[in-house]
């Protein structure tokens, strides 16, 4: 076969080729939203309270330890897990109970939910545990939002000043 013949072949089936991409890649359309809905994100990181309290060794507990390990005060290192909530309008729309990860459950949380609702206006509170020894929540948070469509809003958490922040 003559080498331009091959190359008019080629040429010929890369375009088919492209063609075909190119439809695939814009038609049919595609939408992650509808027109009138917003996404509410919530995403933080947050390692929970110690599921025990510290607590001070006696003289005869520290006289029974080896020299090397002799420390006045015993920390178990296990974390509480951490239950959080997301209400929107009364209404239970997220809900998560996180242990801590790690060998000795001593580790911080990831915490990622996404809910998609309709655009308006909402009653938005947020509540967490994140301390066994205690009931109900230990954080919480109201707020009223104005959503627009295809809005994206953060819940986040930060722990050195105690509150959630709403983006």
């Amino acid at each position: 076969m003559p080498k331009a013949i091959r190359f008019v072949l080629q040429a010929l089936n890369y375009a088919v080729f492209m063609a075909l991409v190119w439809y695939f890649s814009t038609s049919p359309p595609y939408r992650q939203l509808a027109e009138d809905q917003a996404v509410i994100a919530l995403a933080f990181s947050h390692a929970g309270e110690r599921r025990e309290e510290c607590r001070r060794l006696s003289q005869e507990e520290l006289a029974k330890l080896p020299p090397n390990m002799r420390i006045p005060m015993d920390c178990p290192r296990e974390r509480s897990p951490v239950k959080v909530e997301l209400f929107l309008d009364n209404e239970l729309v997220i809900s998560e109970t996180a242990r801590a990860p790690g060998l000795y459950e001593d580790q911080g949380v990831d915490v990622y939910r996404k809910v998609k609702i309709p655009a308006g206006k909402h009653d938005l509170r947020v509540r967490m545990n994140d301390n066994v020894r205690i009931q109900g929540p230990t954080y919480t948070h109201e707020q009223t939002v104005e959503l627009e469509p295809a809005q994206l809003l953060v819940v986040d958490f930060k722990k050195d000043m105690g509150k959630f922040i709403i983006r």
